[in-house]
């Protein structure tokens, strides 16, 4: 039976180690459904390991995760988008000659119940399938004003209209949680704040929960619920906006210096 919950997301003590190193250190946190948490901290202070272990592409020593109540380890790696959980990543992983409307469709496709052979010989059910994920791809890449460039392949495309493609992708597989790496690295003010606004938009309309790694504070600050701050892999801060940022300890771990 599943624990119950009133969290979408509960991270219980987990601690991860490479050799002798200690990237996570007990790290415990829960994240509300239907919030957006930010998860901030210094270069080196564990928020890219914690999204690999609830991608599952990294293991952990100690801990337990749970996603609705169950043991994330319950599922394999390749179960995580199926299960409900998807992810944007710090450096784009476009298929960069495939047009915007190709890329978001094979995000949709863990949706999808074909096995190999009855694709290759297009029975009735594939091609069914395949219209109904065309659709839903359609109604996301309108959703986040991607209908002008749809046929257009990716590499002819700028740097912040790709980022909005991948978020495409990562959110035709209808996640539960969505987990976004850097969404605002290598974006303009005005592209930032267009992000924010976004953000905000998805969560309200497709009823998500976000989890986002992010450096820049302000647009962190100004979309999120709740703000986790981790340094040297231990957690130091969780909390409002209001509340972390006034934390010493998270303004000595970005300054140095207390203020």
């Amino acid at each position: 039976m599943p624990t119950p919950t009133t969290a979408l997301l509960d991270i219980e003590g987990v601690t991860v180690r490479f050799g002798g190193i200690t990237a996570l250190d007990n790290v415990s946190f829960s994240v509300a459904r239907g919030s957006i948490a930010g998860l901030i901290g210094p270069n080196g202070a564990g928020k890219t390991t914690l999204f690999n272990c609830l991608s599952r592409l990294y293991g952990f020593s100690e801990g337990r995760i749970l996603f609705e109540g169950r043991p994330l380890t319950d599922t394999p790696a390749h179960g995580i988008a199926a299960l409900g959980i998807g992810r944007t990543f710090q450096n784009l992983a476009l298929f960069r000659t495939m047009s915007v409307r190709q890329n978001v469709m094979l995000g949709g496709h863990c949706r999808t119940s074909s096995g190999f052979l009855s694709s290759a010989l297009r029975l009735p059910h594939v091609r069914r399938e395949e219209l109904r994920l065309g659709d839903h791809a359609d109604q996301v890449i309108d959703l986040l004003d991607l209908r002008a460039v749809r046929d257009i392949a990716v590499m002819d495309l700028p740097f912040g209209t790709q980022k909005r493609v991948e978020l495409a992708r990562a959110l035709v597989s209808q996640p539960k949680l969505l987990l976004l790496d850097e969404p605002a690295g290598g974006l303009n003010h005005e592209e930032v704040e267009g992000l924010r606004l976004l953000i905000r938009r998805i969560r309200d309309q497709l009823n998500l929960t976000i989890l986002l790694v992010e450096h820049h504070m302000n647009l962190v600050m100004r979309v999120s619920d709740q703000v986790i701050a981790l340094d040297f892999g231990r957690k130091i801060a969780d909390g409002t906006p209001a509340e972390v940022q006034s934390n010493h300890d998270v303004i000595r771990a970005y300054l140095g210096v207390e203020q």
